[in-house]
């Protein structure tokens, strides 16, 4: 930071971010001095930093829609999604999205002809637009791109294995359509719990009832199986891992289920 006065979280401010100064609100407590990670607090923001901002956020999106008519008008196939000012009014930042490259000389000349700022376009994907556009996400509250998260970590299919997650599209998307970011909250904790947990499908046994069978379905919170019982033993639900074994002859069967074969 560069003020020495500590801010709340939820107070107005404005930072040094990657483009310029930016006015910005405060989601967390401040990181060690000296990590940058998303921009310096050079001072609480002013009555007069919110009234210039006001107007440069009115004056993007006037020109937000002028140049989605330009594009309409020339029928380019872009999606303009957001038009960002810096504090200082020196550049002015323009998202877009398309599915092809796209040549866009003529809307750059556009809007370089409605401001003195420097303009910049700014190709974004699926997650980038759902961060400045909003939405709701499955839980019911704002999506965490748009709330709280700074960057996107990778996300992958193996995460909502790993945490016995049905593998259904639909409910494993964000609004984006690409995997919901919340799957990585958690991945950390399940990874750990697994590597204590036999694989799915291992053969073991109840050490107690010497009943045998495979298991079918892993319940990592509460370090549990459940087992398909072989030779009439039955369904064998919430069964603890401690109380299960390799079954004779079923070595493999013991290999924790979080790591890699």
């Amino acid at each position: 930071m560069l003020t020495e006065q500590a801010h709340a979280v939820g107070s107005v401010v404005v930072v040094q971010g990657k483009r310029g100064p930016e006015v910005a609100t405060i989601r967390a407590e401040a990181e060690p001095e000296g990590s940058g990670r998303y921009g310096m607090i050079l001072r609480a923001a002013s009555p007069d930093d919110l009234s210039a901002w006001a107007k440069l956020e009115a004056e993007g999106e006037d020109l937000k829609w002028l140049l989605r008519v330009r594009a309409r008008d020339r029928k380019l196939p872009v999606k303009i999604v957001a038009m960002e000012f810096t504090l200082d009014g020196a550049l002015l930042t323009v998202s877009y999205s398309a599915e092809e490259r796209l040549e866009l000389g003529a809307l750059i000349q556009d809007v370089r002809e409605q401001t003195r700022a420097r303009v910049n376009f700014v190709a974004i994907g699926p997650r980038e637009q759902a961060q400045i556009i909003g939405a709701l996400g499955a839980c019911g509250r704002e999506n965490c791109s748009s709330h709280h998260l700074q960057d996107f970590a990778p996300v992958s299919i193996r995460m909502a294995r790993d945490q016995q997650l049905p593998l259904n599209p639909e409910k494993l998307s964000g609004p984006c359509g690409r995997l919901l970011c919340c799957l990585q909250f958690e991945h950390t904790q399940y990874t750990e719990l697994l590597r204590e947990m036999p694989r799915k499908n291992a053969r073991v046994c109840h050490t107690e009832s010497g009943a045998c069978g495979k298991v079918v379905k892993l319940h990592p919170l509460t370090n549990t199986v459940d087992v398909l019982g072989e030779a009439g033993a039955g369904y064998m639900q919430g069964v603890p891992v401690s109380a299960l074994g390799p079954a004779p002859g079923g070595a493999s069967a013991s290999k924790p289920a979080g790591k890699k074969d």
